[in-house]
């Protein structure tokens, strides 16, 4: 019963991104920006994203005012439970495309902003080191999964907190959008 809704839930997620992603293809031309259309940038896919949420809570603009704190806070929050850094944690490595593209220089790595993406990096840094003994790896590991976990209660609040505000509607869109479980 449990796996059948994990399954599911990841199913109706997938298919939730899929349908943002090529949203966001189509509306730049059909594909990545230069050769088909202007790229949107980061503040246009923010505000791009937000008009379709608050489009699909059937919410104006004054009342997005209200939920958009908690929202924002269940996104920062999920990010974080899911391990933190975007991209599985290879910004800055020198893996495919920096600025110049597939070859080109590696991005620069963002700071770590939370501790789940601070003892992400230092996990990375010490299974780096081919050197590392498993005594230097589990006192890391233990403090990557206990940020990790701190993170998950901590999205179960503000899910719980976002969940109080809304009506069935919504709550079902946000659940819909993978934003609430």
């Amino acid at each position: 019963m449990l796996r059948s809704k994990v399954v599911t839930m990841l199913a109706v997620a997938s298919i939730a991104a899929l349908g943002f992603v090529g949203q966001a293809f189509a509306q730049q031309g059909g594909g990545g920006g230069g050769r088909g259309g202007p790229r949107m940038t980061a503040e246009e896919r923010r505000a791009a994203m937000e008009t379709r949420m608050k489009e699909a809570l059937g919410v104006n603009d004054d009342e997005w005012k209200a939920l958009q704190p908690k929202v924002e806070k269940v996104q920062t929050l999920a990010r974080e439970a899911r391990g933190g850094m975007m991209g599985g944690g290879m910004a800055g490595r020198g893996g495919r495309g920096g600025p110049g593209g597939p070859g080109g220089a590696p991005a620069e790595a963002p700071a770590p902003a939370n501790d789940v993406e601070k003892t992400a990096v230092a996990l990375r840094t010490v299974l780096d080191n081919k050197e590392s003994k498993p005594e230097d790896i589990k006192p890391v590991l233990a403090a990557y999964r206990a940020a990790r976990d701190k993170a998950k209660t901590e999205l179960a609040q503000a899910q719980k907190d976002l969940q109080s505000v809304l009506t069935v509607r919504q709550e079902a869109a946000l659940v819909n959008m993978g934003l609430l479980d």
